[in-house]
């Protein structure tokens, strides 16, 4: 560098001045050219980019999540479904077709959810891409057309109970298991279980990201259990059946105006879940963002109530894709079940 600094005083004609001023020249030039090379070296470097062993599309937003948190930075997570869509309205593009023909495996929730599928890999002609169910070994509850899911439809050997009302029409069973943080846990454990028996190689990040993602659903889990316990027993009222395996897992009941989403309400459907808001003395009736307030605006106007938001996770935005959004849309659907049965403070 000192020979550097000679060279510039020279050719700024300091060579042939006094010495102090010389001297002055030599110390600034220094000085700027140490820090100039200071700066330089505790630039950050840019991280090397992790290339991914493997492609893996998701279907809807929890399977993503789950998914995401799982694989880490070892896969590329494609969601097919955009996560303003709800996959009762999904339509399929030339991308998704693309995308399932590019990728090694797709992880679903099951039950019925994505009934979409079939078509979609039969048209990619990736007749080889690895299928992961995350709903493998969990009991699933029967739809019911009306009515209310309680914790009754299941035995205490977690079988289902029998019933006479299938709900054929919008799908068997009922596919919203991720509500419980308990079935969350078990579709981790087979995403984890799927993507190692996919990639052997990754299985350690597999199943340390797996343990860390599993003892934050067991926190949640222990969280929601201690927040609703002093309501066990009660009912609730939501504007779709989304809710039976949340209500069975922390000693609840939950009523419905309509099965599914898309259906609409009778004038029965309407004075039963009025019997049973006033009944249970409901602070608030249930219902989702995607409906926003307008479902349950008029009922909850007549029972001279509230409107509560339970997400159930079907849409939302770019962010609700992150593994975290999970815990703070569950913890923000806590406040809600614990204000619908809270009475206003005086």
């Amino acid at each position: 560098m000192r020979s550097k600094v000679f060279l510039m005083v020279k050719r700024m004609g300091l060579w042939q001045r006094p010495s102090s001023s010389w001297a002055i020249a030599i110390i600034s030039l220094t000085a700027l050219m140490g820090c100039q090379q200071a700066q330089e070296s505790t630039e950050p470097t840019e991280p090397e980019a992790v290339t991914p062993e493997i492609q893996i599309v998701t279907t809807i937003i929890p399977i993503t999540q789950f998914t995401e948190a799982v694989a880490g930075d070892r896969a590329e997570v494609l969601p097919l479904l955009p996560p303003q869509v709800s996959p009762h309205e999904y339509q399929a593009k030339p991308t998704d077709v693309q995308a399932i023909a590019e990728a090694e495996v797709i992880v679903i929730n099951g039950l019925g959810m994505e009934t979409f599928l079939d078509n979609l890999i039969k048209n990619s002609g990736n007749q080889d891409i690895a299928i992961v169910d995350s709903s493998e070994g969990i009991t699933p509850y029967p739809n019911q057309d009306k009515g209310i899911k309680d914790h009754d439809d299941h035995n205490h050997d977690g079988e289902a109970a029998p019933t006479d009302e299938h709900g054929h029409d919008h799908g068997e069973f009922n596919p919203h298991i991720w509500l419980d943080p308990k079935l969350a846990i078990q579709q981790v454990k087979n995403i984890r279980d799927g993507l190692i028996k996919i990639d052997p190689a990754g299985a350690a990040d597999y199943t340390n990201n797996a343990e860390v993602y599993i003892k934050q659903l067991q926190g949640l889990d222990q969280t929601i259990a201690s927040a609703l316990e002093p309501y066990q027993g009660r009912t609730f009222v939501t504007f779709h059946d989304f809710a039976p395996y949340f209500a069975q897992s922390y000693g609840l009941q939950g009523a419905f105006l309509v099965a599914a989403p898309e259906e609409t309400p009778g004038p029965d459907d309407i004075k039963r879940i009025l019997e049973i808001a006033k009944q249970n003395k409901l602070q608030t009736l249930i219902t989702e963002p995607a409906l926003g307030n307008q479902s349950f605006a008029s009922l909850a106007g007549d029972l001279g109530i509230g409107v509560g938001v339970f997400d159930p996770i079907e849409t939302g935005d770019a962010m609700a894709l992150k593994p975290e959004a999970y815990f703070s849309i569950m913890n923000n659907n806590l406040k809600t079940i614990i204000q619908t049965f809270q009475a206003p403070a005086n």
